[in-house]
């Protein structure tokens, strides 16, 4: 298993990426703009599901986050689900924290 490694287009759309070999086993779909980074999905491989990957791929875009001194907008339901839960942990970066996603409504 390679280590969650980051790949950005010039125009800020990329993502983080679990690889196993040649095959993507866990993406996270981010846009950068200024020192916001937006998360829009997270998704690991069937094969792959209760591996801890979505968490290694969270604790990669968070570490990002933090060392680039960016706000994150949660638009993803695990992340959003993962700041929610752990609100007192990601409370320095979560930019959208009094925001009710979707699935509140």
């Amino acid at each position: 298993m390679e280590p969650v490694t980051l790949q950005l287009s010039p125009d800020g759309n990329g993502s983080f990426h679990i690889m196993d070999g040649e095959k993507k086993i866990g993406e996270m779909i981010i846009k950068i703009s200024g020192d916001n980074l937006t998360v829009y999905h997270t998704e690991v491989a069937p094969e792959a599901s209760g591996k801890g990957f979505a968490k290694k791929l969270l604790d990669a875009m968070v570490d990002y986050s933090r060392k680039n001194k960016m706000k994150v907008t949660a638009l993803c339901p695990y992340v959003y689900a993962q700041f929610k839960r752990h609100a007192a942990e990601y409370d320095d970066i979560w930019k959208n924290k009094n925001i009710r996603h979707e699935k509140e409504r």
